[in-house]
């Protein structure tokens, strides 16, 4: 064969009779030999291995340890629901108290715009009809020195409300 003056893309020869020659089946051995193995084994037999049998010892076991993992989670969703339910009230509170803070400035300025003097002179003027006082309005009293208050004593007191009223006299 000679590639020179061909174009291998058409050249159908090299497809021609190359394959392999076919190997002939081997037949399966075991198929042909006789099964003298098998074991019958009666139906009570049967059931008794597929029983599975139960170690109640186990069984409580995993019983308790299932009861007690129920337990911890329960208690756990438990715990983050009071948790929960706890930090809404907080929230609400901190909210009402805000808006007390918020009513309680807007009161406070209010007071103080109506108690603000300038306000007072101005109600006193109009609605109550009031002016400023005078030099000539002033009238100066003066009392004379030898004026003195006494406290008369009843002399007739026993001890005992003499001390009633010792004590008395401390916090007055």
């Amino acid at each position: 064969m000679t590639y020179e003056n061909r174009n291998a893309a058409y050249d159908l020869d090299y497809f021609k009779d190359n394959t392999a020659k076919k190997l002939p089946k081997k037949e399966d051995k075991t198929k042909n030999k006789k099964d003298d193995k098998v074991v019958t084994i009666p139906q009570e037999e049967i059931f008794k291995i597929r029983k599975r049998k139960h170690n109640p010892f186990k069984l409580f076991i995993g019983g308790v340890s299932a009861a007690v993992v129920t337990l911890i989670i329960a208690t756990i969703i438990v715990g983050q629901v009071q948790l929960t339910e706890l930090n809404q009230k907080v929230i609400n509170a901190q909210q009402t108290l805000a808006d007390a803070e918020s009513e309680y400035t807007q009161l406070q300025m209010a007071v103080q715009s109506k108690l603000s003097t300038s306000e007072i002179e101005k109600y006193a003027e109009k609605k109550l009809g009031m002016s400023k006082t005078e030099k000539a309005q002033k009238e100066f009293v003066s009392l004379s020195k030898g004026d003195k208050a006494e406290i008369s004593s009843d002399a007739n007191l026993n001890i005992f409300q003499k001390i009633f009223n010792a004590f008395t006299g401390l916090w007055s």
